[in-house]
């Protein structure tokens, strides 16, 4: 049994448009969207001291292949991410639960998606 495969004519269309991303840079773009998920995070999230809500950062780490935008709370209690708690919920100590508020999602969704909008317009310009 053989199994063979035949390509004809070429991909340097295909090709063309790849190439066009090496000249493109989408730093200034996650520039823009992180400080916009910066302040939706803060405005999303449950004020009790205000700690929580005013410990948002970003930060872009650019790869020789890839740029990636990261948010990031630096509220730590014990070691733990305070968002992590009001967002997922977590036990008390005296056994009790404390029911997680999805605050985050709800945030992000619209940031993601005009970033996701906003990336399209720049491959396709």
């Amino acid at each position: 049994m053989s199994v063979s495969v035949t390509s004809t004519g070429h991909f340097k269309d295909t090709l063309d448009f790849l190439n066009t991303f090496e000249d493109k840079s989408f730093t200034k773009i996650f520039e823009k969207y992180g400080e916009l998920g910066v302040r939706a995070l803060q405005d999303a999230t449950p004020v009790d001291s205000g700690k929580t809500a005013s410990s948002w950062t970003y930060k872009i780490k650019e790869g020789r292949n890839s740029t990636t935008l990261e948010w990031h709370n630096t509220n730590v209690n014990n070691g733990v991410v305070v968002a992590v708690l009001i967002q997922y919920g977590h036990a008390t100590r005296n056994g009790g639960y404390v029911q997680g508020y999805d605050f985050i999602n709800p945030a992000m969704r619209p940031i993601l998606q005009n970033i996701a909008d906003q990336l399209w317009k720049e491959v396709h310009s």
